[in-house]
């Protein structure tokens, strides 16, 4: 049986999308059957995996009308990667869904129909903590949290927590926290290295070892509608989400390909 990541976090702009590509890109390139959802209304993760969902079922189709994921299922230039895409409609969805039954267990529902057919199935949240972002909560067997490295860090997480906490105690038990994720770090600004230092302080053991570096070719890779190990292996956004799907893959005991994967480190030609 596959596992459902969410990635969630309501402020915007922290590398929520970028992370949800690449961490599927590496985790399919690695062998692992992997899905990415995409449950955001912007639709970003469709179109920097390079799919145009004008015309093509998504994600709102199965919420509303009951579409069966497995006709949403679209493949990905990404070995092992699938997507199941998201149009503007989302942005609707939730006043569509306030009168249904089980309204916050609607997405859990129709992942179930799925969710034996892959290793892992990340999902994209909305930043918002609206009933999208709940159903994907709901849904999940984890969290990954994304925080910027940058001078509000902090701001609004611990409203982001009291609301997986809410999940965990009425809607989803088994909801977990996989780690949280310093993003967008710069090594030249001494303010996000007391970023680093701070959230490690405050929440030790749940931050992920690995930090992703601010990179170019990140943004670069999904203007061409490819993961960042498509666009451009070497680079240290490449190397940081290697990692990242490396440090995951440990933590859940993946052992199908490991022995022969270590760590990568950054050389400073990167």
């Amino acid at each position: 049986m596959g596992k459902i990541i969410a990635i969630a976090n309501q402020k915007g702009g922290v590398g929520k999308t970028t992370t949800a590509i690449n961490l599927s890109g590496c985790l399919g390139i690695l062998e692992f059957k992997t899905l990415i959802i995409d449950a955001d209304p912007q639709a970003n993760s469709t179109s920097g995996l390079g799919i145009d969902s004008k015309n093509a079922k998504n994600i709102y189709d199965c919420l509303i009308n009951n579409i069966d994921p497995k006709d949403i299922i679209i493949k990905t230039k990404n070995p092992n990667l699938d997507i199941i895409p998201s149009h503007i409609d989302l942005v609707g969805s939730e006043l569509e869904m306030i009168n249904l039954p089980n309204r916050e267990k609607i997405l859990k529902l129709s992942l179930d129909k799925i969710k034996d057919e892959y290793d892992y199935i990340i999902i994209d949240c909305s930043p918002s903590l609206g009933l999208i972002t709940v159903n994907s909560l709901t849904a999940a067997d984890s969290v990954i949290i994304p925080v910027q490295c940058e001078y509000f860090a902090l701001e609004g997480l611990g409203k982001l927590l009291n609301t997986i906490k809410i999940v965990q105690g009425r809607l989803n038990t088994n909801l977990e926290i996989e780690g949280i994720l310093l993003t967008m770090y710069d090594t030249r600004l001494r303010l996000a290295n007391q970023v680093v230092d701070e959230v490690k302080m405050h929440f030790q053991e749940i931050v992920f070892d690995t930090v992703i570096h601010r990179n170019t070719k990140l943004g670069e890779a999904s203007s061409y509608g490819e993961t960042i190990v498509m666009h451009d292996a070497t680079c240290k956004g490449c190397v940081n989400y290697l990692n990242l799907a490396r440090e995951i893959l440990q933590n859940n005991d993946s052992t199908k390909i490991l022995n022969n994967f270590n760590k990568i480190e950054l050389s400073d030609e990167l």
